[in-house]
């Protein structure tokens, strides 16, 4: 029977942590005496204490250390719980929501995912807005952490081709993940900082500076306002797209270069590709508006931050481009399917996993113009592995099954199909906005159904935890003794 109180006490930390986290959104609210700092006393009362109560009564086992199964739990409960507690200022909050809306938002959050069912953000106290970006900037740094220190080991989604990068801790994944945080926390908080700065340059209050360079560097998405970024005009555009555009980056590469060696973020291949990606997108669409008569530097400025936008993951919106015409909402949809680097706060697929594709795809060519030759796939100079391949090939296939479930099982629900497969793409890709005139970047997903509330959430954590993570839980053979 696989021993649960390593996974019980990482996550009662984490949990309480979470807990004292509260203490921000309620000091500003008691500060603006809006009457709602109460909520985050209470919510931060009870999550500290239970995080506290599991922590200690699962800390006889710390010793033990954690094997690759314990690991698996630990991944998939961290997201799946800690949502739980977050949700709490929304339920008894300004919003009143229910349950399945208030995990819908917190999960949305902590997942980076930035769907919202939540309206009238304009007119919500302070602190709860605040929270929503918080928990957007703890799923971001939180993903980062997974991505480098837990995914290379568990061997998932072709993930452990970046082993060599990881930091050494003799094998060992919380040793490694608390280095590896401690190293990334100080990157992610500076980067943070400088783009809340840059937002204030261009006219932003502190307060929605802040909450938007949060959203921004962890690439969610979330806003406080109803109209996101639509208010802030094409300065705002160009300071937000940047900095999308360096958090989609491997935040490893920053940790180097503050070491001294920018060597490896110039010659990242993976950042090469991701920034030609990007660019052919915007030139694309960007054509396509001015060839349809708009106005030059509002189609550039629009263009280059709603790109930008979702192929990032991030899921604002200037604008609602659907209105461009059906050619740039194709392009717009599979956008969101791409994604940015691995080891960076994205979601989506991510580059590499498509130059592995490509990559793969050619020497199966090559074997067959030259059936006795001997081909092998590198990626940044070093062979690639069977097992690097077969794991990108089945993330791919399970990627493709998953949204083709999710759009059946959305469809069930009542839903239209524009609907039902923008939302299943939005989610499992962690973008945002989808499409059509519910969910689109007008729209929002608090008209939906509860059953359909109940498979988006579920989707964005299955899609923000690589699938295989999650989807391994659900075999005998992963609980088999």
């Amino acid at each position: 029977m696989i021993d649960m109180r390593p996974v019980g006490y990482v996550i009662g930390i984490l949990v309480a942590l979470l807990g004292l986290s509260m203490l921000a959104p309620m000091s500003l609210d008691l500060w603006q005496g809006n009457g709602h700092a109460g909520v985050f006393l209470e919510a931060a009362i009870i999550t500290v204490l239970t995080g506290g109560l599991v922590s200690v009564a699962s800390a006889n086992a710390v010793g033990g250390g954690m094997n690759t199964r314990q690991t698996f739990i630990l991944t998939s409960g961290v997201w799946a719980v800690l949502p739980v507690f977050g949700a709490i200022p929304f339920v008894g909050g300004a919003t009143a929501a229910s349950f399945t809306d208030a995990y819908f938002e917190a999960m949305s959050g902590l997942t980076t995912t930035g769907s919202t069912v939540l309206s009238g953000l304009d007119d919500l106290p302070a602190g709860l807005l605040l929270w929503r970006s918080m928990l957007q900037w703890f799923g971001g740094i939180g993903i980062i952490v997974v991505a480098m220190a837990f995914l290379p080991e568990l061997r998932v989604g072709g993930m452990q081709i970046f082993r060599s990068e990881a930091f050494d801790t003799d094998g060992k994944v919380l040793p490694r993940a608390a280095e590896i945080a401690s190293r990334i926390s100080i990157v992610y908080l500076v980067l943070t900082m400088t783009c809340g700065l840059a937002y204030m340059s261009i006219g932003m209050s502190v307060f929605d500076a802040i909450n938007h360079a949060m959203t921004t560097v962890a690439t969610g998405g979330f806003s406080t306002y109803d109209d996101s970024f639509t208010r802030f005009g094409g300065g705002g555009e160009f300071v937000a797209a940047l900095f999308m555009v360096l958090a989609s980056l491997p935040f490893v590469r920053y940790v180097q270069l503050l070491a001294g060696t920018s060597q490896p973020l110039v010659q990242d291949s993976q950042i090469r590709t991701f920034l030609v990606v990007l660019a052919a997108g915007i030139l694309v669409v960007f054509a396509f508006q001015v060839w349809g008569g708009a106005e030059v530097g509002s189609a550039l400025s629009q263009t280059v931050f709603n790109i930008t936008s979702v192929t990032t993951g991030t899921g604002y919106a200037s604008t609602d481009y659907q209105l461009w015409g059906t050619f740039p909402v194709a392009v717009f949809f599979f956008a969101g399917l791409i994604g940015g680097c691995a080891g960076s706060t994205c979601c989506s697929i991510k580059i590499f996993r498509y130059q592995l594709l490509f990559g793969a795809v050619a020497n199966q060519i090559r074997r067959i113009h030259s059936p006795h030759g001997v081909f092998h796939l590198k990626y940044e100079g070093r062979t690639v592995g069977e097992d690097v391949i077969s794991s990108v090939m089945a993330f791919l296939t399970m990627f493709i099954v998953t949204f083709g479930v999710v759009a059946i099982l959305l469809s069930a629900t009542g839903l239209d199909f524009v609907t039902s497969v923008s939302g299943a793409a939005t989610a499992i890709a962690n973008v945002g906005p989808g499409l059509g005139p519910i969910i689109g970047p007008d729209g929002n997903f608090g008209d939906l159904n509860t059953v359909a509330k109940w498979i988006l959430l579920s989707a964005m954590l299955v899609g923000r935890l690589e699938l295989m993570v999650v989807f391994v839980l659900f075999t005998t053979r992963f609980w088999r003794v």
